[in-house]
C-alpha cells in the first residue's frame, strides 16, 4: 500500500513557496499551494498543470475569515507538513517606520502562523506526519542583530518566532512536531540577486530539516543546514 503525504503551503506563487511546491511535487506529495491571488500566480498555475497533484487555492493570510473558510474547505483532508511561508518585508530604519506598515507585518509574519495553526490543528493532527513550520529568519535573531535597522521585518519575526515556540509546547498534546525554519540568504524578489544561494539549495535543506523534525526536538529554531540557531 502506498502512503501519500500531503503539505499546505502559504506564499507559494514564487520564491521559497513555489520551491517547496515544486520539490514536494517531484517527490510525489499531494500539494496543497496558496497564494493571495491565483490571477498573478503565472508560474504556480504553470506547475500546476506539469503536476496534476499540486491543488492551487486563493489565500490572503491576512484575512483571518479567509483562513478559516479554507480550513472549513478542506475539512476532513489531512495535511502532513504545514508550511507558512508567506511573509512581508518593508522596508524600515531609525529615520523611517511606517505605523500602518508596522501592523500589516506582525498581522502577516506573526498573527497569520497563529491563526493558520489555529485553524489547521485538526488538519495536521488526523495526519501520519504531523508537523507544523513557520519560515523565519536570522534577522528575527535577538543573538545574531550585529547590524540594527530593520525595525519591522525583525520584530515582526521575532514574534513569530515566540508564536511558534508556544505552539511547540501547545500541541505536544495533538502529537504535532514544530519548528522555525531559517532559509538562509536567497536569491528571491525578497532576498535580491546578491543572495549566497539559489531556492532549489535553500529548499532542499530545509526538507531535510523538517523531514528529521519529530516531537523530541520540537521548539527549535533550524537553519536551512541544520545548525539550530540561538533565539
Amino acid at each position: 500500500m502506498t502512503i501519500t503525504n500531503q503539505v499546505l503551503i502559504t506564499g507559494a506563487n514564487r520564491g521559497i513557496g513555489l520551491e517547496f511546491a515544486r520539490q514536494y511535487a517531484e517527490a510525489g506529495w499531494k500539494v496543497i499551494a496558496c497564494c493571495r491571488d491565483l490571477k498573478q500566480a503565472a508560474d504556480l498555475q504553470e506547475l500546476a498543470d506539469t503536476y496534476p497533484d499540486i491543488k492551487a487555492y486563493p489565500l490572503d493570510v491576512a484575512d483571518f475569515a479567509a483562513i478559516e473558510a479554507l480550513a472549513e474547505n478542506l475539512k476532513g483532508i489531512k495535511i502532513d507538513v504545514l508550511i507558512n511561508n508567506a511573509g512581508v518585508y518593508p522596508h524600515s530604519d531609525l529615520n523611517h517606520a511606517d505605523p500602518e506598515q508596522w501592523l500589516h507585518a506582525f498581522k502577516v509574519n506573526s498573527m497569520a502562523p497563529f491563526k493558520m495553526a489555529a485553524a489547521f490543528t485538526p488538519h495536521i493532527a488526523a495526519s501520519r506526519l504531523k508537523k507544523l513550520v513557520t519560515l523565519s529568519s536570522k534577522m528575527g535573531s535577538l543573538d545574531d542583530n550585529t547590524s540594527g535597522g530593520s525595525y519591522i521585518y525583525r520584530t515582526s519575526k521575532v514574534a513569530a518566532n515566540m508564536v511558534m515556540k508556544s505552539l511547540a509546547i501547545d500541541l505536544q498534546a495533538f502529537g504535532i512536531s514544530v519548528a522555525v525554519l531559517h532559509p538562509g540568504w536567497v536569491q528571491t524578489e525578497m532576498g535580491g540577486p546578491g543572495a549566497l544561494i539559489d531556492t532549489r539549495a535553500s529548499v532542499s535543506g530545509l526538507r531535510k530539516v523538517i523531514e528529521h523534525l519529530n516531537l523530541d526536538n520540537s521548539g527549535r529554531f533550524i537553519a536551512y543546514d541544520g545548525k539550530v540557531i540561538n533565539w
